[in-house]
């Protein structure tokens, strides 16, 4: 049970990221229109919202891969996790400094810091299942 719950939430980790990387891609200026907050940390940015959008296509592609994949689960899972984890600390180095408002952390929290917490989770019950 443990397994496949797993398995599902990598699943729908990979389908929110690649969603988000596909619009960044294709329209930079409707996902920094659309997405809560980014209007208020900086002027738009073509180049750079596309770039953020392929970490995303890639982090959703190294998630569905440790589904399909378990021998290199461990691996895609943690690197996924350490690019969403960083991008959590940013998130609250932003705060820290005075970019954003602490409020900004609880809006961003279901995209940014909840995948960061929840890949973290994954590769370490993968790594744990890989050692079983």
């Amino acid at each position: 049970m443990l397994k496949s719950t797993c398995l599902g939430l990598a699943l729908v980790l990979a389908l929110g990221a690649a969603a988000n990387g596909a619009l960044m891609l294709a329209s930079p200026d409707g996902w920094y229109a659309a997405v809560p907050g980014v209007t208020t940390t900086g002027p738009f940015n073509q180049h750079f919202i596309r770039d953020i959008g392929l970490i995303f296509v890639l982090a959703s592609v190294a998630l569905a891969v440790g589904v399909a994949r378990p021998s290199v689960r461990t691996l895609l899972w943690a690197a996924t996790a350490t690019w969403f984890g960083g991008h959590a600390l940013f998130h609250l180095w932003e705060v820290a400094v005075g970019i954003c408002a602490p409020s900004a952390l609880l809006r961003d929290f279901a995209a940014v810091s909840l995948p960061a917490i929840l890949t973290a989770l994954l590769a370490v019950w993968s790594w744990r299942d890989e050692h079983r």
